[in-house]
């Protein structure tokens, strides 16, 4: 196993971790820019109002979104799983 390879498979799991991160990291990120809007707007300055929209912003998209997770999640790591009797050579 060359360090090309090693490298590879490092860069794949760091791709896999983003994208499956990333749609709730999205969803967090415009409930907590929303939310923030509205309290310098209405100058409510309560510190745990952003908490619970995140919360259920972010357990909407795992609900939406946690099959197709899964399932990319399982795929990737099938395909390492095969790849381990080429790796002993």
């Amino acid at each position: 196993m060359s360090i090309g390879e090693i490298t590879r498979f490092l860069q794949g799991g760091i791709w896999e971790v983003l994208l499956l991160a990333l749609p709730m990291l999205l969803a967090a990120l415009v409930v907590g820019l929303v939310v923030a809007i509205l309290q310098a707007t209405t100058s409510i300055q309560e510190q745990t109002l952003t908490f619970v929209p995140k919360i259920v912003a972010i357990l909407s998209v795992l609900a939406l979104l946690g099959g197709w997770m899964f399932t990319h999640l399982s795929d990737y790591a099938t395909q390492l799983f095969k790849m381990i009797p080429n790796m002993a050579k």
